[in-house]
């Protein structure tokens, strides 16, 4: 695997370079100082993944990103920055991850695995379709901005003040109520519960318990949400219709 770290400032490549040749002691690791270089660097090496700066000279991370998305098979992005007001931008971009500096470990092993996931052909398809193809949940956490790709998302369920977006292998507490989440996206979530809303898509089956309540089975899920009466009847039509 080809990495690219780009970052006018040294003390910075070094650290994210130090890193990598911890978690990925065999990918090949290359490093510009600005973005014209980096763009001419993606262009000649073609790397999977690029860990990017945002503030620059020149060409900023933004730019790189945006004429990175124009080649034919993009590399992966995860911009590595001191500023969180980029977030929503960068992850207009294609960003797999928004880490802040000083990059921690933790979480630059967490945005590789990520970027691993994403292979550079999908990519190259991504970059062709429309926003609301690739549309990401993200919020604001103690490690920076994350997020995750709404397609992922099992569920959304609300306990405590807090809404959880969960997936079979992550958890994300999202800034948006149950509400705001319904009203934006509709016609992928359905409420099964006042707390929760399960993605239509990944619906397996409806279940009933031997105390009489009803469950619904989600793909990749060993939790089974409860479907409360009030709402059953509408979950066992949107089941019942093709997909």
């Amino acid at each position: 695997m080809k990495i690219l770290v780009v970052d006018d400032e040294q003390l910075a490549r070094e650290r994210l370079l130090r890193l990598l040749g911890k978690l990925r002691p065999g990918a090949e690791c290359l490093e510009a100082s600005d973005g014209i270089t980096a763009l001419q660097m993606a262009r000649q090496h073609g790397p999977e993944l690029i860990l990017l700066d945002i503030q620059m000279p020149g060409s900023n991370g933004i730019e790189v990103a945006a004429a990175l998305a124009e080649l034919e098979a993009p590399p992966a992005i995860i911009f590595c920055t001191a500023y969180d007001e980029y977030a929503l931008e960068a992850f207009q971009h294609q960003a797999v991850a928004y880490l802040l500096k000083p990059v921690r470990e933790a979480d630059l092993e967490k945005a590789l695995l990520t970027a691993g996931k994403i292979n550079r052909m999908q990519l190259a398809e991504l970059s062709g379709r429309e926003e609301s193809d690739v549309e990401l949940i993200s919020s604001q956490t103690h490690r920076g901005v994350e997020s995750l790709p709404l397609k992922d998302i099992r569920c959304f369920i609300a306990e405590h003040k807090y809404v959880t977006a969960h997936t079979p292998r992550s958890e994300l507490i999202v800034q948006q109520s149950l509400r705001e989440l319904e009203d934006t996206y509709g016609d992928r979530f359905l409420r099964v519960h006042r707390n929760t809303l399960v993605a239509v898509s990944h619906i397996q089956k409806l279940e009933r318990d031997e105390d009489g309540s009803w469950r619904v089975v989600l793909e990749g899920m060993h939790e089974r949400p409860i479907v409360s009466r009030r709402h059953l009847s509408q979950a066992k039509a949107r089941v019942a219709r093709p997909q």
